[in-house]
């Protein structure tokens, strides 16, 4: 009975030419092989199903299979386009240990139709060779030398170049060059191969880049009937906060941003992240900042046949000081009610939902302060603060209302040369100054700006109704050929 599907073949550019990539088990029973033209394998076979690799997909794809990785190890690294490490230390015995662990990993993957294979050891370039060439197998520490042995030479990842001199000269298999001397190996194949070489057998050093930051605190829980509910979710949620209550107590710490991951039954995780304005660990508190985080998000939080994992982290953490509260229990400072005010709406509405003004360097008022969100700014600002004395000056100078961008003003009559202005229209009206003070001469910060910036000499004018202007006119008489030009900039109350 002939097959349901044909022998399919993926093919990529290279070299100017299309050749086969990769192969599905009936084409390489026919005798292709990777590199083979896609010419000549249609030639050979003409049944043969060729498709053209989709690089991006399967990026997608093995970025998807590291997410539902997570759920055994948060050290879940990317090896190349078809591998993933996971450092497991500490986590086998959650699962029954490493056989159980890595009959979990293989059968979900195999039962969904992928070519998996795994293998473990306590060094990442032993755990490479036992995955792509005695999969699935465990090497034992020490066993390293005994199980490479008799593995080809691509099992110690050589580069084709050093792998081709190597066979060249008789070396065709790791136990060979294991049991060669190091010295003339190193000197006509290069230090590359001998840290190849260490890495396999565990005598140097091989770090696994984790592709997400791995959170300092994290409390999960394995359910045994998945949840779909944004309620059963909360109150997961609340659950694992009162166990990382407790971690935080003891380091004296306070949550700063938290994750809080949801691992589907058919692999998807969704993660969900709420950053806080002042260090927190009071779980209900924390239960109400992800609902109202999974109240924005709404239906993008497709829970399919329901959660099976649900996972809360620490991202990021701050010493907590502890406050005096006053008899009725409640803080005798104020900024934490603002606070947590603000993290709800960031929660519900994003984190550019709330802005406030930073001060900046620059004596330009319009570039003095800009706005940015409320996460991102220092947290000094909710810090207690001194009222400024009773006597202290009040800043004058400055009107409260500013606008962003000065707006063009019609002087009628002024003192000439240097003088305020007498009339002025602005925004289709005549204004008759009364009073006047000034000027303030701001000149232009050279190391922005062009040398030939016009300076600005500024005025505060109050005319015959009461009404008080800040405008300033920019450029000097005489000083360059364009006659000075005149700005409104904000309003006095």
């Amino acid at each position: 009975m002939p097959a349901k599907y044909p022998p399919l073949a993926i093919s990529h550019r290279e070299k100017n030419a299309q050749r086969i990539a990769a192969l599905d088990e009936r084409a390489e029973a026919l005798g292709l092989r990777p590199g083979l033209g896609v010419a000549d394998a249609r030639a050979m076979h003409p049944s043969l199903e060729i498709i053209e690799a989709n690089p991006e997909a399967n990026r997608r794809l093995l970025t998807g299979l590291a997410d539902w990785c997570d759920r055994y190890t948060p050290l879940v690294a990317l090896d190349g386009d078809d591998g993933l490490f996971l450092d497991i230390t500490g986590c086998a015995h959650l699962f029954g240990g490493e056989e159980k662990m890595m009959e979990d990993i293989l059968s979900p993957l195999l039962a969904q139709g992928f070519d998996a294979r795994a293998g473990l050891a306590s060094c990442p370039g032993a755990a490479w060779a036992a995955a792509r060439f005695l999969s699935p197998s465990v090497i034992p520490p020490g066993g390293e030398a005994d199980a490479l042995a008799p593995l080809p030479l691509s099992a110690l990842r050589i580069d084709p170049d050093s792998r081709a001199g190597l066979e060249s000269v008789g070396l065709h298999t790791a136990g060979a060059i294991l049991d060669a001397p190091r010295i003339p190996l190193a000197r006509r194949f290069g230090a590359d191969l001998m840290r190849r070489l260490d890495q396999a057998l565990g005598r140097s050093e091989e770090p696994i880049s984790p592709r997400l930051p791995v959170p300092p605190l994290s409390a999960e829980r394995q359910l045994a009937e998945p949840v779909a509910t944004a309620e059963d979710i909360e109150s997961l949620t609340h659950m694992l906060a009162v166990t990382l209550r407790q971690d935080l107590e003891r380091r004296g710490e306070g949550a700063d941003a938290l994750q809080l991951s949801l691992f589907r039954v058919d692999g998807a995780v969704h993660r969900h992240v709420i950053r806080t304005s002042l260090p927190l660990r009071e779980p209900g508190l924390i239960r109400n900042l992800f609902h109202e985080k999974l109240a924005a998000t709404g239906d993008e939080v497709d829970a399919g046949y329901g959660f099976e994992l649900v996972r809360l982290s620490v991202l990021k953490a701050s010493p907590f000081a502890v406050e005096q509260v006053d008899l009725a229990g409640e803080s005798a400072e104020g900024e934490e009610g603002l606070a947590l005010f603000a993290d709800r709406v960031r929660a519900r509405l994003g984190g550019n939902a709330l802005m406030q003004p930073a001060p900046i360097e620059s004596h330009i008022p319009e570039r003095a302060v800009r706005m940015v969100p409320f996460a991102v700014s220092d947290k000094t600002t909710l810090a207690r603060k001194k009222a400024p004395p009773a006597d202290a000056p009040a800043n004058l100078g400055r009107p409260i209302r500013l606008f962003s961008r000065p707006e063009p003003v019609e002087v009628i009559a002024a003192e000439v040369p240097e003088g305020p202005p007498l009339h002025f229209r602005w925004r289709r009206a005549m204004y008759h100054v009364a009073r006047s003070e000034g000027p303030e001469r701001l000149a232009p910060e050279w190391w922005r700006e062009a040398d030939n910036a016009p300076t600005r000499d500024y005025f505060r004018v109050e005319d015959a109704e009461g009404r008080r202007f800040w405008l300033y006119r920019q450029g000097l008489y005489g000083a360059a050929e364009e006659m000075p030009r005149w700005f409104m900039h904000g309003i006095f109350p």
